[in-house]
């Protein structure tokens, strides 16, 4: 969904998952032999070809979740990223290094044991002589899913033109950035990316029309409605047609169902239980009707076209979205800070 991203313009010269959903769907989509399937920790630089002009890194979020278990770096998912590293390094031992990096990952990443991951990060950065500074990016600025990822740009041959004040450097951000020591934070930029236009659509423009999709049972929507608190039913109870998306959790009072109505779906998860897959609800005049999200709704939700090849299976196929980049998301990077970042300078003009 990266390469979706960033666009024609970008040629792909190497990608790697060990996934093998997600690779057969990578070849559905751009064929080629770019793709290495296995694990990250198994390649070397002798793998990778030339030199990049950027190198783009989403490794598994879970272990920086609050949804996780916090385990940071070192968790043995988001460990990925070390292997990715080490990797940076011996490019640059070759004097191949990427021009510029994008390290993605949830807004946990900030905060993760205190900042102490984010500092490590930010210093495996700086050790290979990196300039950096983060962004945190909701995707629901460009389609209707709440979707916060935090987005490390780093650059060996930063332009000053492409710094300044921005609306994602969150607080989330300025306290991560407060929070580096001294020698971290004399490497760190402060991107100036630009808020996108007002979002045009909501949830319910991205849905399949009500007669080509499965609703389930008068008897199961009634058991989702009882697990919904009085204010959340309530949400459902207007004559219009309301649309909302529902997650269950669980709380102390024991497992819920939760309904957002605001025109925004919640965040994408890679469906490995029924909890985690979402809901969609249906209201009007009294009525609700309830149904699951359909893989091709996940896959608007992250921005992708419908021409975009999904697995056959519903789970397999919100696996795939629910792991990757809003491709818009990449698409505003590229525009307003990968692209100005890596075009070839402007000759100086000569003082006569």
């Amino acid at each position: 969904m990266a390469r979706l991203g960033l666009g024609e313009a970008w040629r792909c010269t190497f990608a790697n998952d060990f996934d093998p959903v997600k690779v057969a769907t990578y070849h559905a989509n751009f064929g080629g032999d770019d793709l290495r399937q296995g694990d990250v920790w198994q390649l070397s630089a002798a793998d990778l070809p030339g030199q990049a002009d950027l190198a783009w890194a989403s490794s598994p979020c879970q272990d920086f979740s609050l949804a996780g278990a916090r385990a940071g770096l070192a968790g043995g998912r988001s460990s990925a990223f070390f292997g990715f590293w080490k990797l940076v390094e011996a490019l640059n031992a070759q004097g191949r290094a990427p021009r510029a990096i994008v390290l993605e990952n949830v807004v946990g990443l900030l905060t993760s044991h205190g900042g102490q991951d984010f500092e490590a990060l930010c210093a495996a950065l700086a050790g290979q002589g990196y300039r950096f500074g983060a962004l945190e990016i909701d995707a629901a600025r460009f389609t209707p899913q709440s979707r916060p990822r935090v987005f490390v740009v780093a650059s060996r041959q930063p332009r000053s033109e492409l710094t300044g004040d921005s609306p994602f450097h969150t607080p989330g951000v300025r306290n991560a950035f407060e929070r580096l020591p001294a020698t971290l934070q004399a490497s760190w930029l402060w991107w100036d990316v630009p808020s996108p236009p007002r979002r045009n659509t909501d949830l319910a423009a991205i849905l399949e029309d009500d007669a080509d999709v499965l609703w389930r049972t008068e008897q199961d929507t009634a058991r989702l409605l009882s697990l919904m608190s009085p204010a959340h039913r309530k949400r459902l109870e207007q004559d219009a047609r309301t649309v909302g998306a529902v997650f269950r959790r669980t709380r102390p009072s024991g497992q819920r169902a939760e309904v957002r109505t605001d025109g925004l779906a919640g965040c994408l998860r890679t469906p490995r239980g029924g909890s985690s897959r979402q809901t969609i609800v249906v209201a009007q005049g009294g009525e609700v009707r309830s149904r699951l999200l359909t893989g091709r709704e996940g896959a608007r939700l992250m921005g992708l076209p419908d021409s975009y090849v999904l697995p056959a299976r519903a789970t397999a196929a919100l696996h795939v979205v629910g792991d990757g980049v809003a491709a818009p998301v990449v698409r505003w990077l590229a525009l307003h800070l990968l692209e100005p970042l890596l075009a070839p300078a402007a000759p100086a003009i000569a003082a006569e």
